[in-house]
């Protein structure tokens, strides 16, 4: 808890400074309707150490649930020099760099994020980094409205497989700027986006096409074809991507014959606790010929007058910050504290880590699924390739069955139904490499006990 050094005398003293009578003038202009009135359900205050002690023991209570939901924040294991690093007081209250001479160590972690996500999604430039996935897409297709001079349209396909989260998100921030979503069907045996549901668009005026690999529903979807297309139509490619399934996959900037031209995500499984659902970070990379049209902070190395590596803020329009009418994107502060974690964690784990990190989350969820089936009643949704999470359909109400898992302290998976009720009783699983295979085998028996 903070510690607040302010005796009544010093609070007192600083309110006759600027002329209020009491710290509630401070607030005077909120309307009276808006305000809470009193607290009466709120407790009277409690010595530091009478706090400690119940705090205690309403975290005795606490219990930590099995977690099999994947759904865009995942479960991964966060080494503990990770945070004990990042909460170091160099970076924990590390403000933004805009003097450089005074802010060399966060820009170059800063630099050296960048120089990783541009490693991870094969793409030439990166920002800083963007408040969260979702965000970062509806970014990402404003900057394709900039930088396409060819379709002006704003017209963007968005498929149905994208995760429903970001498409609420883009289409709440975005559409009022000139984006106009058109979503694409999926097909409803493979669970991905065919060629054919693209070919009523061919001649059109197209600014952008998402494609997000692997899907929502963990289904990998054919990059290389779905790229070829949209180039072919004059649209330009945003990718959404999973940074952790990049470790095994095709980057971004491989697909197809031209690459996709803006690839975003959500920095959540590098390094960020689930957290009660954050705070995460969203990634925004591009080609170098977009550069100018990326929002955000970019940081740049460089040498002083003597020859020594420097690293500053670069290609940053200053109306970023003050003209906003003008500006990029009004994102300024990024999620520098999250960002500093993931470098942290790249660092650690490096190229052959992050490799095993994903591979031992597909191959645990093969084994989930491979399991889960042979319950009577449970099968997979989709066939084809999928990577760490997949969604299987059940005899009986998701939420019924998901209801009777969590009283067994399991988080059985994400309820389809909201979003996908055509797909039935359908949940999305995941295992990620924190599953050992006792947690798998628990799982599977407290469904089969569950739809008994």
């Amino acid at each position: 808890m903070p510690f607040i050094p302010h005796t009544e005398t010093d609070v007192a003293d600083m309110l006759a400074a600027i002329g209020a009578r009491r710290i509630d003038d401070l607030f005077d202009e909120i309307p009276a309707g808006l305000r809470s009135g009193r607290l009466d359900g709120i407790p009277a205050g409690l010595p530091e150490m009478d706090i400690a002690a119940l705090m205690m023991e309403r975290s005795r209570q606490d219990a930590v649930a099995l977690n099999f939901i994947g759904a865009g924040a995942y479960e991964h294991h966060i080494p503990a020099a990770v945070w004990q690093i990042t909460t170091r007081g160099e970076f924990y209250s590390a403000y933004t760099p805009y003097q450089a001479e005074a802010s060399q160590g966060t820009l170059q972690v800063l630099y050296e994020f960048q120089s990783m996500m541009t490693t991870l999604t094969g793409l030439e430039v990166s920002n800083a980094s963007m408040y969260d996935g979702a965000s970062a897409l509806g970014e990402a297709l404003l900057m394709a409205m900039r930088a396409n001079k060819r379709n002006t349209s704003g017209r963007v396909l968005m498929p149905g497989v994208v995760h429903p989260f970001y498409r609420e998100v883009v289409a709440a921030t975005s559409s009022a700027q000139g984006v106009q979503l058109e979503v694409l069907a999926h097909c409803p045996k493979q669970g991905r986006t065919l060629l054919d549901s693209l070919k009523p668009y061919e001649g059109q005026d197209l600014t952008a096409v998402v494609i997000q690999q692997p899907n929502f529903f963990g289904v990998m979807e054919d990059v290389d074809a779905l790229t070829d297309w949209a180039h072919a139509q004059g649209a330009l490619v945003v990718a959404v991507v999973n940074p952790t399934t990049l470790a095994l996959l095709k980057p971004p900037g491989q697909w197809g014959q031209k690459g996709a031209d803006i690839a975003c995500g959500d920095g959540q499984p590098l390094g960020s606790p689930l957290s009660s659902g954050g705070p995460y970070f969203g990634f925004l990379t591009t080609k170098m010929e977009f550069v100018r049209e990326m929002p955000g902070r970019i940081v740049g190395r460089t040498v002083d007058l003597d020859g020594k590596p420097g690293f500053t803020l670069t290609l940053q329009a200053r109306e970023q910050h003050i003209r906003r009418a003008k500006a990029k994107s009004n994102i300024c502060t990024n999620q520098g504290l999250l960002v500093t974690a993931a470098t942290i964690y790249m660092s650690l784990l490096g190229p052959e880590g992050l490799a095993r990190v994903a591979s031992a989350s597909v191959a645990n969820t093969r084994k989930l699924v491979a399991a889960l089936t042979q319950i009577p009643g449970v099968e997979p949704v989709f066939g084809g390739a999928h990577f760490h999470e997949t969604a299987i359909r059940l005899p009986k109400p998701a939420a019924a069955v998901l209801a009777k898992l969590a009283q067994q302290g399991i988080l059985g998976g994400f309820d389809l139904s909201r979003h996908f009720p055509e797909l039935g009783n359908a949940v999305l699983v995941c295992a990620t490499e924190t599953k050992t295979e006792q947690q798998l085998t628990r799982y599977t028996q407290a469904l089969r006990t569950a739809l008994a």
